[in-house]
């Protein structure tokens, strides 16, 4: 089991930097970091960790300056969880002959890349943002996955694949890079799958120098030159991608160059009986599927998805055979209280639009009104439309959707309602590039959806979440206590299910919530059990929680 260590510098007893947090853990701690800026840079050498906002916090890692990474890794294994990585004079995350994770993390790069992997680094990149540098992404002689991730504003190229690696990049989004939104080549052999690439300085993807990478599902558009290219010693295979806005020609593949091309689905003027390849990936599709269907609860939610996801792909099969097919929107009203499982919904949802090609994929990226709504006039509507830019190809998750229709304060102007104008506007104008998801309680949607026209329209089906019962609820805990490296005692399953029983569910109930915190005051009332032993616990006794620390903890 490995053992949590606390950074907060404004918590006695808890460690105060970061890095002597690394320097006393042993090896595969996990490092719970409070809110706040750190300005240090973390070299890891030979001994694993797990580093990690704390729920809800806003962590900033901002390197101690001068040319050092702000994250360094060698031949260790390292998660970064739900941090912001910045960094100006050189490369922000840097890893060499390491396992590098990434979850839900903000990279802002000044000089430099992003992100760096060689070495044969094993690379998991999922839900990311990398912002800046001189290039976003670079992995080198290096394998993994990169997901739902976007790659913004790179100086030079967005993203490079070189030395061989051949990593797998899904739904990744990358725009506004100087030069090369893709850029593969010293042998590189990368599969793309439902990439996106919008406004690059220079050529959209280009491959090089002996590459041989698979295109599958990906998109380029508005980029200054060519949409893909071909160089002469390369080879690969271009399945499904378009290209729209570039350079002529959209495709260049040179002489010499041995590419294997499928063309995307033809248009409805082919006409009846022109059937062509569908574009999507049923293998994926089954996998999200079964993703959502291990989701615990939720049956209605279940079935509601499934209807959605089964119109979508008959329509796209439809298209595919040349017949007729109706306009269609992807927006959606999730209704219900807080902590039933609308985020966790919501993205995977967005994977399985990607996952059919009825988008290009990108991340989920979550706002509520303080994202939206700004101090003066205008500046509203640029901050909406950058939430719209930063989700291109995914997914605009509004959570409490219904504050924007509310009254902020007393008298004066509100600007709420210049977000919703605004949102309905680019709900239309993008419909084929993202997905729109509002959220909240489902009495306040009614609200929301009534303060524009032309809202409640751009919504195809309002899902309704309910409540979790008190057994699904046992399970989401018992759930998170395995997930936890915890073990329940005999006595303690039936507790919980007595507790969530009895618990009040009143308007402010947090369901799932609920749990989290629930499980939180069980680790500290067993920390207080075991510390009071006067000795050091045994692993079975560090493993399980029993029936009186459910007793202590509902009672606390």
């Amino acid at each position: 089991m490995s053992q949590t260590l606390q950074v907060d510098p404004g918590q006695p007893g808890a460690y105060p930097t970061i890095g002597e947090a690394l320097g006393d853990a042993p090896d595969g701690a996990t490092l719970l970091v409070a809110a706040g800026s750190y300005p240090e840079s973390l070299d890891l050498r030979g001994k694993g960790a797990t580093i990690a906002a704390a729920e809800g916090a806003e962590v900033v890692v901002s390197g101690s300056g001068g040319f050092e990474p702000t994250v360094r890794c060698r031949d260790t294994a390292l998660t970064l969880r739900g941090l912001t990585l910045a960094g100006t004079d050189t490369t922000v995350v840097d890893a060499d002959g390491a396992s590098l994770t990434m979850e839900g993390c903000t990279v802002r790069a000044g000089a430099g890349a992003g992100v760096k992997v060689s070495g044969r680094t094993a690379l998991r990149v999922t839900g990311c943002t990398v912002t800046g540098g001189t290039q976003g992404l670079v992995i080198e002689d290096s394998a993994g996955t990169v997901d739902d991730t976007a790659v913004r504003d790179s100086a030079d190229d967005g993203v490079i694949v070189r030395l061989g690696a051949d990593p797998v990049l899904r739904n990744v989004t990358v725009s506004g890079a100087g030069h090369r939104g893709v850029y593969v080549y010293q042998f590189g052999k990368p599969t793309l799958e439902g990439c996106e690439v919008t406004g690059s300085g220079s050529t959209g993807i280009a491959v090089s120098q002996g590459s041989a990478p698979v295109l599958r599902r990906c998109s380029v558009s508005g980029t200054a030159g060519v949409g893909i290219v071909f160089d002469a010693d390369t080879s690969g295979e271009v399945d499904g991608c378009r290209t729209e806005g570039t350079a002529p020609p959209g495709l260049s593949i040179a002489d010499g160059a041995t590419v294997q091309v499928r063309e995307a689905p033809a248009s409805a003027a082919a006409g009846v009986g022109a059937v062509d390849q569908p574009t999507g990936d049923p293998e994926r599709v089954e996998q999200l599927l079964a993703e959502l269907d291990a989701m615990v609860g939720l049956a209605g939610v279940k079935d509601e998805v499934r209807a959605i996801i089964d119109e979508i792909q008959v329509n796209e099969w439809r298209r595919s055979a040349g017949l007729a097919v109706g306009g269609s929107s992807h927006h959606l009203v999730f209704a219900g209280a807080p902590g039933t499982g609308k985020t966790t919904v919501g993205r995977i949802y967005g994977s399985l639009l990607a996952a059919l090609g009825v988008l290009p994929g990108g991340p989920l990226v979550e706002v509520s009104r303080r994202d939206l709504v700004g101090q003066y006039i205008g500046h509203t509507a640029e901050k909406t439309a950058a939430v719209f830019d930063r989700a291109g190809g995914g997914v605009v998750f509004l959570d409490e959707a219904y504050t924007l229709s509310r009254q902020a304060g007393g008298g004066g102007a509100d600007f709420g309602q210049e977000a919703i104008d605004m949102i309905v506007k680019l709900m239309e104008d993008r419909r084929d590039g993202l997905a729109v998801i509002a959220a909240g309680y489902t009495s306040e949607m009614r609200d929301f959806l009534d303060a524009n026209p032309g809202l409640a329209s751009r919504f195809v089906k309002t899902v309704e979440f309910e409540d979790y019962d008190a057994t699904e609820l046992t399970l989401i805990i018992t759930r998170m206590i395995a997930g936890g490296d915890y073990l329940l005692a005999a006595d303690a399953e039936p507790l919980l299910l007595e507790h969530f029983t009895r618990v009040p569910r009143g308007a402010d109930f947090g369901n799932a919530r609920e749990a989290r915190k629930l499980f939180e005051k069980l680790r500290k009332v067993q920390s207080q059990r075991l510390r009071g032993l006067g000795r050091q616990p045994s692993v079975e006794e560090l493993q399980t929680l029993t029936g009186d620390d459910v007793r202590a903890a509902v009672a606390g």
